[in-house]
């Protein structure tokens, strides 16, 4: 009897909570999971249109060797032919890395990082360029993701090069070094603007910016602005160098800045990794950027693999579906837009600027 009580009183108290927490004068943003109730078009994507070279993902989304095998079916499903692994890493962990991912080099290619280990040192540069050349010998196919979201070079590994930004001359020579090895650079500079705008209810982006929010308090701090300012620097200085501006070089709010720099700059690509739920709310101006620059623009995800991921990926950019819902996966209570593209655009985002990429010389 007591038992009985116990649960009665426990399923009222769930209860309450809930209707709670359904009451718009207590919901929670976190909280707000919109549906849509439009009865429009809704298309399935179950594998891409076209063959996919996605070369924005990473290795710590998958470790085990039974989940590599599980996501190579993954990739066989949606029609991706390879993944381009971003390791970040040197030394004995980008070896060891290697290492598990070696049988499957026919579906994933490994980049490595730069190694920052005494970077304030003298002859620090030296090592680093070897580290490099050891690297790519072992069988790194690219560097990235190089990261400065202010403060400094702050991904590669096994440290982080805090307070040397990617224009800084100390890092020159290795920029250099990767056009003389002909491998390409993957460089994450800022984040999304509505990560810098006030936390308040002016955001629009509030639910996903609050969680990656920039506190532009920090001493010393880079603003959006000059980082990608510090992403222009090193690809003019570097024109045998390919450059890959990672996440539409964060640029998304206006994609006028990353189309001038596209338009200038013969070696600058951009992938649009991780950014769709940006995108996806403008489709007219999104589709007509992408058709201006789509000899210069890289699919990529930079998410953990799953069904829902490819299939909301290849949805946005190949359908004209409105108004539907992905949340749980980009953050944002947005709703998104298909793009419609088409099928020459879509060809080139999904491989041949990738395979373009490794030709050069």
């Amino acid at each position: 009897m007591v038992s009985r009580i116990l649960l009665l009183l426990l399923f009222v108290n769930v209860c309450a909570n809930w209707c709670s927490a359904q009451n718009p004068e207590n919901l929670l943003l976190k909280n707000y999971k919109p549906r849509s109730i439009y009865k429009v078009p809704v298309t399935r994507v179950d594998k891409a249109r076209f063959p996919v070279i996605d070369i924005h993902s990473h290795n710590v989304y998958v470790k085990e060797e039974k989940d590599i095998k599980a996501w190579i079916s993954l990739l066989d499903k949606f029609g991706i032919e390879k993944v381009a692994l971003l390791t970040k890493s040197t030394g004995r962990q980008f070896d060891s890395i290697y290492n598990v991912y070696s049988p499957y080099l026919d579906r994933f290619e490994l980049w490595c990082g730069f190694d920052y280990t005494g970077y304030q040192e003298p002859g620090w540069v030296e090592h680093a360029v070897k580290e490099l050349e050891r690297c790519v010998k072992k069988g790194a196919r690219g560097v990235g993701e190089l990261g400065d979201k202010g403060l400094g070079e702050l991904y590669s590994k096994p440290v982080p090069g805090y307070g040397m930004h990617i224009d800084d001359k100390r890092l020159q020579p290795l920029f250099r070094k990767c056009g003389e090895l002909n491998i390409p650079v993957s460089i994450h500079v800022a984040d999304p603007m509505w990560m810098y705008e006030p936390m308040d209810s002016t955001n629009d982006g509030l639910m996903n910016a609050y969680l990656w929010k920039i506190d532009t308090t920090q001493p010393g701090l880079r603003g959006h602005a000059a980082l990608v300012k510090s992403l222009e620097n090193v690809v003019a200085a570097n024109p045998n160098t390919t450059i890959i501006a990672c996440h539409l070089a964060n640029c998304e709010y206006d994609l006028s800045i990353l189309g001038n720099l596209l338009s200038k700059y013969d070696n600058l690509y951009a992938d649009i990794s991780a950014r769709f739920g940006e995108i996806a709310p403008i489709p007219r101006f999104a589709s007509a950027f992408i058709e201006k620059y789509q000899d210069k623009l890289l699919y990529g995800t930079d998410n953990r693999p799953s069904d829902f991921m490819y299939e909301t990926t290849f949805r946005i950019l190949e359908t004209q579906d409105e108004h539907f819902y992905a949340t749980d996966l980009f953050e944002y209570h947005w709703p998104l837009q298909g793009f419609g593209l088409s099928d020459e655009v879509l060809k080139k985002i999904y491989k041949t600027n990738a395979m373009k990429i490794r030709k050069q010389k």
